[in-house]
């Protein structure tokens, strides 16, 4: 059988890198990008069935990218779970408004991790 694969975004090694592992722990298998302006292509090459993605960007807007996830008819299947410091309530919020299927904390994330993909694939 083969590992669901997960498309990870996120240019920050904190929580990004605990989350491939947390990923994998589950059985999936984890692909990571840090190149947001690649979402696209890098879902449509690879083929996941979810994508998280980290709202925190130094020079990008990771909104962009969920909404053209969520319009893009190759895509706009996946679910989305998108995830930041909670601090960042406005932009958690935004996140749902361009499309994320759930949004949580940088601490949830990790969390609950399983019980969010079970929830956003449940979402389909």
């Amino acid at each position: 059988m083969t590992e669901p694969l997960a498309l990870c975004v996120y240019e920050r090694m904190l929580p990004g890198s605990q989350l491939l592992v947390k990923l994998q722990d589950l059985g999936y298998h984890a692909h990571h990008t840090q190149d947001i302006g690649q979402v696209i292509s890098e879902a449509e090459e690879h083929g996941p069935i979810i994508v998280l993605l980290d709202l925190v960007w130094r020079q990008r807007d990771p909104l962009i990218a969920i909404n053209q996830l969520a319009n893009n008819p190759k895509t706009e299947h996946l679910p989305v779970i998108a995830f930041a410091n909670m601090e960042s309530e406005k932009l958690l919020e935004r996140a749902l408004i361009e499309g994320a299927s759930l949004v949580t904390g940088d601490d949830g994330i990790l969390q609950q991790l399983k019980q969010l993909l079970d929830q956003a694939m449940d979402f389909d």
